[in-house]
Order: C-alpha cells, then structure tokens, then sequence
C-alpha cells in the first residue's frame, strides 16, 4: 500500500504544493494523512493515524525530509522507526536519492544513512534560520510603528450616546451591540478602555 503525509505549520504553509506533488503519484486521498500545528505544538494525530494503518513492506511519501520531524534527533528517530522497526519504504520527492527501495544491501542502507543525517542537520539549521529572520523582521516592523494583528473594530459616532443609555438601562447589551456591529468582548474591552482613559 502507497501513503503520502503532508505537515504544514505556521512557519511553513506550504499544503497545497505537498498534496500536488503527491496527487501526481495517484495517492488515493484516503491514504493521505495531513497534520497541520503550530510551532509550539507538535502533536501529530493524523500521523498518530498514519502509523497504526502501515504495515511491513508499505511506501511512504513525503515531500521534504523535514516532514518527520521538527529537529535533528526527531526526523532521525522517525526515519529509523519506520524503515527498520516497521519495515516500510520512504521516499523523499524533494530528494530522490533519499529512496529506500533501492538501496537493500549494506552499503546502500550506509551511504542512505549519511545522506539523511547531513540532509536532517541541514533542514533544523535552516528552520532556525527561519525562526530568527522572522523575528528580527517583526522587530523592525515594529520599531517602524507596523502593527499587527486584526485592526481595532471602528465603533460608531453615536457610541458615547448609546453607552450612556446602556449604563441607564434605556438599550440592552443585545441592542447596543446589534447596533454598533461589535462583539460582546469588544464592546466591554472598549468600555474597559474607556474607563481607563478618564481615569488619566
């Protein structure tokens, strides 16, 4: 049986160009295990999935060695599991020497080793690469005064008006936010801002 796993994270959205590559392998979608977290959170249950349904002698594609795993010792631990205790087949498509078929005698399985151990430090150097572009550029948008986030919802003129019939029971919550086109939590951050203010 031929599977296909796809990982996205917030530093790298790249799940349409995996699932291409993989669809142009004829993967049906139902072997296609997709895994999407944060860079905080690396819980994988679709990969959890993905390895209670291999079995011995299975094909697994991946598009970059950097989909096992989020660091050197990961990527090398995932690899070794599958291919030696569970005994399927991996191939990178980014990287067709990483191609576990072929190589089935002793000097083939080193020399595959290797390959994936340089490739394996290669991918975490360049995700921490990654990691502190991000940041020094979010740094200096931010010393530039760019900020980021949802901009802050616009109240309407007549807010000031319609706060003051809210506090006097004249207009309930309902209304009142029906009428400004806010949230409940931004309606009372608002005030909570406004309280703030005259207070000062």
């Amino acid at each position: 049986m031929t599977y296909g796993y796809v990982r996205v994270s917030t530093l790298d959205q790249n799940e349409e160009r995996q699932l291409r590559e993989l669809e142009k392998l004829e993967i049906l979608p139902e072997n296609i295990f997709i895994d999407k977290q944060s860079g905080k959170d690396f819980e994988r249950p679709q990969y959890k999935k993905l390895l209670k349904r291999i079995k011995p002698g299975d094909l697994l594609y991946i598009l970059s060695i950097d989909r096992l795993g989020r660091n050197y010792e990961e990527i090398q631990r995932q690899w070794r599991h599958l291919t030696k205790e569970v005994g399927i087949d991996i191939c990178v498509i980014d990287m067709p020497i990483l191609d576990t078929r072929p190589y089935k005698d002793l000097l083939g399985t080193f020399v595959s080793d290797l390959i994936l151990q340089v490739l394996s430090f290669v991918a975490e150097n360049e995700r921490d690469n990654i990691r502190k572009r991000q940041a020094q550029g979010i740094a200096a948008a931010k010393a530039r005064g760019v900020r980021f986030g949802r901009p802050k919802a616009k109240l309407p003129d007549e807010f000031p008006e319609l706060l003051q019939k809210w506090k006097k029971h004249q207009i309930s919550t309902k209304a009142l936010l029906k009428e400004c086109g806010v949230s409940e939590s931004t309606f009372y951050r608002r005030v909570r801002e406004k309280k703030n203010i005259n207070k000062k």
